[in-house]
């Protein structure tokens, strides 16, 4: 009887982390690549997901040369963290939601091959995001996962993010559907923590005005108080009044 060994037992096959190839073509795709990612980090931080960057999805065992850099993939239900690469074989969960940041150049690839591939391997919402309207006027454009074809999305949600998206200038602002609030970008995040800081620090000066004016008022009372009293003494000494009357 022969044992079938596993593939990788058989021969070690290497699966490269990076290509050498530039992360994004211009500023605004990488700004757009990387806010995205953060945003979406931090918005799934106590979460089992992670959010991936730039980094090799491998699909097929044995093939290494069967591979594919999304911009920004988020995968539900695996470990949290990062990794050198995602293999599917390895991790067990596809993709839920993909984000590609398009231009005119990666247009054919992006709308071709990219979404086939993506429909083929269930990834069930694929966004296109063109920072510079190079070919996507409204910039946004996304597909639905419908049994096994893609749909067009025309409400602008994202379904497996609970999240609305909305084009803002060179990024996307994504909104939290339960209760509306914006998630903040790392430069607003900072803004926001800086103005948490100077609020919080008003409040301690306050605070602290406060208890000095009421020390002030305490001891301006036991002054007064002291005076009375001395005044008292005097007046008994001057027999002005019996002991006890005042």
């Amino acid at each position: 009887m022969t044992a079938t060994l596993p593939v990788a037992s058989q021969t070690e096959i290497f699966y490269p982390s990076a290509d050498g190839e530039p992360v994004a073509e211009t500023f605004d795709h990488l700004y757009a690549l990387l806010t995205t990612l953060e945003v979406l980090k931090q918005y799934l931080a106590n979460r089992q997901a992670t959010v991936l960057g730039d980094q090799f999805l491998y699909y097929s065992q044995g093939f290494p040369k069967l591979r594919v850099a999304p911009d920004v993939m988020v995968i539900f239900d695996v470990a949290p963290g990062g990794r050198d690469n995602y293999k599917l074989w390895e991790e067990g969960q596809v993709p839920s939601v993909i984000f590609e940041m398009t231009s005119g150049g990666t247009q054919d690839k992006d709308q071709i091959f990219k979404k086939t591939l993506y429909e083929q391997l269930g990834v069930k919402e694929y966004w296109l995001f063109d920072p510079k309207g190079e070919w996507i006027e409204e910039k946004l454009r996304g597909y639905r996962l419908r049994g096994e074809i893609y749909e067009s999305i025309t409400d602008s949600r994202s379904e497996p993010l609970q999240l609305r998206l909305q084009v803002e200038g060179r990024l996307i602002g994504f909104y939290r559907e339960d209760n509306g609030e914006k998630l903040l970008i790392p430069d607003e995040l900072a803004a926001a923590l800086q103005q948490e800081v100077v609020a919080r620090r008003q409040a301690e000066e306050q605070v602290e005005q406060e208890r000095q004016r009421a020390e002030q008022q305490r001891q301006r009372a036991e002054l007064a108080e002291a005076e009375v009293e001395q005044l008292k003494a005097k007046l008994r000494e001057m027999g002005a009044y019996p002991d006890g009357e005042i």
